[in-house]
This record gives C-alpha cells, sequence and structure tokens, in this order.
C-alpha cells in the first residue's frame, strides 16, 4: 500500500500522518510506505490512499480549508476519489473535504468559541468502511483533538440521510465542541471517503499515550490489500 499525504502551506500533522504509517503500522517490509505530496502536484504518483492531515492549511484565512480547495493537487484527489480510492481527511483535512464538496455539511466554531486540545472518546458507529472494516461496532477509542472550528453541522435531511445510510463513522461520548448528534466524523456515500476531526495518527505510538486509532490506519492497509487481491 502507498499512500499519500498531501502537505498545504500550514499544514501541522503531515509528519504524524507518515510516521503512522511508515513507523507505526508494523507492517511486513514492503507492505506500506507512505511518501509526501506537495499541494501543487498535478499528480497523485500511483498512490493506493490519500491522506489530507491537520493544520492550517494557508492559515485558515478566508475560512478553513477554503482557499486549500483550490489546490492543483485538490483536482486530482477528486478524480482519485471518484474512481474509488480511499481518502482520509483529518481535523484540517475535513474540513478541506467539506469546502471541496467531497463530504456534505460545514464545520463551525466550537460551541465556547474556544480552542480544544485534549484526549476524547469515540465510539465506532459503523464498521461498514475501508476505515472501520478492522474495528468493531460500538467500539471505544481515544484519540486526541486539536482545533478551533470543528463543531460538524448541517441541515436534518443530511443529518437523516448520514444516519439511515449508516455513514456516521464516529461518535463523541462526551461532546467537545457542539457538533449535531455528538457527530466526530462521517463518510460519502460511496464510502470511499472519511472526514473526521480527532486526530488517529497522534494515537499510534505507546510514547503518546493511545495505540487505539492505529485501527483506523489498519483497517485502511486491510481494504487496499483486499483491493489488490480481487484485482488479480
Amino acid at each position: 500500500m502507498k499512500v499519500g499525504v498531501i502537505v498545504f502551506p500550514g499544514s501541522n500533522c503531515d509528519h504524524d500522518a507518515w510516521y503512522a504509517v511508515n513507523r507505526n503500522l508494523h507492517a511486513a517490509p514492503g507492505e506500506c510506505s507512505a511518501e509526501y505530496i506537495w499541494h501543487d502536484s498535478s499528480t497523485l504518483n500511483g498512490v493506493d490512499a490519500v491522506v489530507l492531515p491537520g493544520g492550517f492549511s494557508y492559515g485558515d484565512y478566508l475560512r478553513c480549508g477554503a482557499i486549500a480547495r483550490f489546490s492543483p493537487v485538490m483536482s486530482s484527489v477528486r478524480e482519485f476519489a471518484a474512481a474509488g480510492g480511499l481518502v482520509l481527511g483529518i481535523c484540517n483535512g475535513f474540513q478541506i473535504l467539506v469546502e471541496a464538496g467531497l463530504l456534505p455539511g460545514a464545520l463551525l466554531r466550537n460551541e465556547h468559541l474556544k480552542f480544544i486540545c485534549k484526549q476524547v472518546a469515540l465510539r465506532t458507529e459503523t464498521v461498514d468502511s475501508p476505515f472501520t472494516a478492522t474495528m468493531r461496532k460500538g467500539e471505544i477509542i481515544h484519540v486526541p483533538v486539536a482545533h478551533g472550528d470543528g463543531r460538524y453541522f448541517a441541515d436534518e435531511a443530511t443529518l437523516d440521510e448520514l444516519e439511515r445510510e449508516d455513514r456516521v463513522a464516529f461518535r463523541y461520548l462526551e461532546n467537545p465542541n457542539g457538533s449535531v448528534r455528538d457527530i466526530a466524523g462521517i463518510l460519502n456515500r460511496e464510502r470511499n471517503v472519511l472526514g473526521m476531526m480527532p486526530h488517529p495518527e497522534r494515537a499510534c505510538d505507546p510514547l503518546m499515550g493511545s495505540v487505539e486509532g492505529l485501527g483506523v490506519f489498519q483497517s485502511i492497509l486491510s481494504s487496499v490489500s483486499a483491493l489488490s487481491l480481487n484485482a488479480k
């Protein structure tokens, strides 16, 4: 599995994602690797999965993710997703996916208007996705959040659709930011794009106090491997 980590001006979790894949997955030699892809690239270099990491793309001066959506690489990301490629957006990456129209809804200022940085508990709501396939439905994982604009919002019809189609991937057990219906991560209709505000890549090493975020990356690896076998 080859993972492309998109680097925007202002990304600050790109190395965390790179490290989670290259060091924390402990895959067999040659089984998986991650590489950086700069935001002005016109190609994804034949990757099997894409990660849009957290940070403050372009300083988030206009609106979180609003400028990054126009980066040249996003045209390739849209084409990749439309062809069934796996795309994971974390924190600012989630904001970018929403701004780019790859996921519904919006990310608003936290309910109490303060930046939040702490570990939270998430409940896995579905295992019917390439990002949660190795996890258990109802499994609780502990991962950090670090955001000021992480309050997920969508109209009632969209929320009902997300729940009816089992596209809510994760919910907060104790909502830190006021997200509607405690939503922490959602899938697109085709289930190959996931956006989540918490940082699983920061919970992949014992030194960080939790390795429970590894399930997301292990699921991606398992799903890519299964797709490769089916293609043979």
